[in-house]
């Protein structure tokens, strides 16, 4: 069995979490929607994360809608002292599975709580606001939105706050507001945009979170990647969630599945060791992902 705290913790706000955590996106049903296939199975993947020492996971109340909640509170509620719940909220879901933006400050405040509710908690433990399109952030001010999480903050709703899909200076904005505890964009082994902001953020002590750690929709695709994977006598994708933690120490990972065979596959990499080498020769794919 894999000891996850080979990849050591981190800070999450006041709390500190095995950096190796889970994201429980793809608990839902096709496209983020609806229920599981098996709702048995998506419950086995949540009880088994944290048998194996996961204490930060990664939700929302779009999700399905409601349905990861759900699932977490059946699966893991009440829950363990040391579980982090972060959750997102600035958008809903359409009857069609469409994923409409909902940033007003009634929008946001009854989407904290939708999770409050959903997640049967008195307060949440990280809300992010997210913002942006489905990959990439995108130019506005974040001022007014950040500012109502701050109120609902303050009334004793959400413990931290954090922010997802941002550019800098959205991340600036919120700073001036409340304190931010945590980032969650899109980073990966080939999708390296925000290397600077890593950086910045580990001077800081800020947390870093990458969403699409494997690529989300279109998972990682690159021949140097697949290679190195051999040699270290791993899978391709347990190799990129290792680059990631030796990418910086203030990274914390979530990857998805619905799978528990999956799962533990994915936990491995916190144990998986990268040579000098294999690092060099990971460190040189570009974005297109095809070194």
């Amino acid at each position: 069995m894999t000891d996850i705290t080979a990849a050591g913790a981190s800070p999450l706000g006041d709390r500190t979490v095995n950096r190796m955590g889970y994201g429980a996106m793809q608990l839902a049903g096709p496209r983020v929607f609806g229920p599981p296939k098996d709702r048995d199975a998506a419950l086995a993947v949540l009880r088994e994360a944290v048998a194996r020492g996961v204490n930060h996971i990664d939700t929302s109340d779009f999700y399905g809608p409601h349905v990861t909640n759900q699932l977490i509170r059946e699966a893991l509620h009440p829950y363990p002292d040391d579980l982090v719940i972060v959750t997102k909220v600035g958008a809903v879901r359409g009857d069609d599975a469409s994923w409409i933006p909902a940033l007003t400050p009634s929008d946001l405040t009854r989407a904290v709580h939708d999770n409050l509710r959903s997640l049967r908690v008195d307060a949440l433990d990280v809300v992010n606001l997210r913002v942006g399109g489905i990959h990439e952030p995108s130019e506005g001010s974040i001022e007014e939105q950040f500012a109502t999480l701050a109120g609902l903050q303050r009334h004793g709703l959400i413990h931290h706050l954090g922010v997802s899909n941002v550019t800098s200076g959205q991340l600036k904005q919120a700073r001036r507001i409340a304190e931010v505890v945590c980032v969650q964009n899109h980073y990966n082994l080939v999708h390296r945009d925000d290397d600077a902001l890593i950086d910045e953020l580990a001077g800081s002590g800020v947390t870093y979170v990458p969403f699409f750690p494997l690529g989300g929709f279109t998972p990682l695709q690159s021949s140097t990647l697949s290679e190195v994977a051999t040699q270290l006598g791993a899978t391709p994708m347990q190799t990129a969630l290792a680059w990631l933690l030796r990418r910086a120490p203030n990274i914390l990972l979530i990857p998805g599945t619905s799978s528990v065979a999956h799962l533990q596959e994915n936990l491995a990499a916190a144990a998986l060791a990268l040579s000098d080498e294999a690092l060099t020769r990971l460190d040189a794919i570009d974005n297109r992902g095809d070194q």
